[in-house]
């Protein structure tokens, strides 16, 4: 597989430079073409029937298409800057702006993309909402496709030059390891990471790691396994830990193993990357 259709969301946050300028880096990488898209989430006109009714001047549809020509407006430079840096850069690509409810808008075009690029949401930051995760979610567990989640945080000046992936020998971890090899094949370092590794049927074997990095070598990716005991800090913060320490730029794994409502009761590692990521994470379920 091979990227050649990239993603990527758009919005007026001033961070949407960071994430675009990541996956122009990519569409350059793969000679990949590069789509924007925007969504506008408007409510329905029969929304603000009710109490509310008497105080609209001009009914429901005036205020509906009122919201709707500010959301326009707002979106005119987020396109331009966008169409910008695809003739900067030279590339290949669409701008999209789109009605509709934004994690679902986003989710159904990611469908038809090898690759989308989302940002995480700050946790710091009440303004960005209930359910400040719901776009990234929505995408990587409803889409079929892998997604790359950009930091709230920080700069990027190479992404997937050093890839650190989480391996627990799951169905998530090997579909992830999957879809990321034109990323893997291109990286100078890969390090296969199992923490605290389960032996058996349906474990990782003699060595942790070694089978999903023979499978690698065999595609022609140079990679290292390696194990770690995390008996003190949940794993999710193992693998940010470890990935710091070897100065990874991309963090791989399979999104919730476990499910998502199960994750939010008792923590799990997914949860974890998407709250404390310090480096882009690419997911795939």
């Amino acid at each position: 597989m091979a990227l050649k259709d990239l993603l990527v969301h758009l919005d007026p946050h001033p961070r949407c430079s960071v994430r675009l300028g990541i996956a122009a880096t990519l569409a350059r990488r793969f000679n990949a073409s590069l789509t924007g898209v925007q969504a506008i989430d408007l409510p329905s006109a029969e929304f603000f029937y009710g109490a509310a009714m008497p105080l609209l001047s001009g009914g429901s549809e005036r205020v509906v298409d009122e919201m709707r020509a500010r959301a326009v407006a707002i979106a005119r430079p987020v396109e331009a800057a966008f169409r910008e840096r695809l003739r900067i850069d030279g590339l290949d690509g669409g701008y999209r702006l789109v009605e509709g409810n934004l994690p679902a808008t986003v989710a159904l075009h990611a469908r038809y993309a090898d690759l989308t690029v989302l940002a995480q949401v700050n946790p710091y930051a009440p303004h960005e909402g209930i359910g400040r995760d719901a776009t990234v979610v929505t995408t990587v567990m409803s889409s079929g496709r892998p997604i790359l989640v950009v930091p709230f945080a920080g700069d990027f000046s190479s992404v997937g030059d050093r890839v650190l992936v989480a391996w627990n020998s799951s169905r998530e971890a090997a579909r992830a390891v999957n879809d990321c090899l034109p990323i893997l094949e291109k990286a100078s370092m890969v390090t296969v990471l199992a923490v605290n590794p389960r032996h058996g049927i349906g474990g990782h074997g003699d060595v942790p790691g070694a089978d999903i990095a023979l499978h690698l070598a065999r595609h022609g990716v140079r990679a290292e396994a390696a194990h770690t005991r995390a008996n003190d800090i949940p794993e999710g913060e193992a693998l940010l830990s470890y990935a710091a320490d070897i100065g990874a730029d991309l963090i791989v794994a399979g999104a919730y193993g476990h499910s998502r409502a199960r994750e939010v009761v008792f923590g799990g590692v997914t949860r974890t990357l998407l709250g404390e990521m310090t480096v882009p994470v690419f997911l795939s379920h």
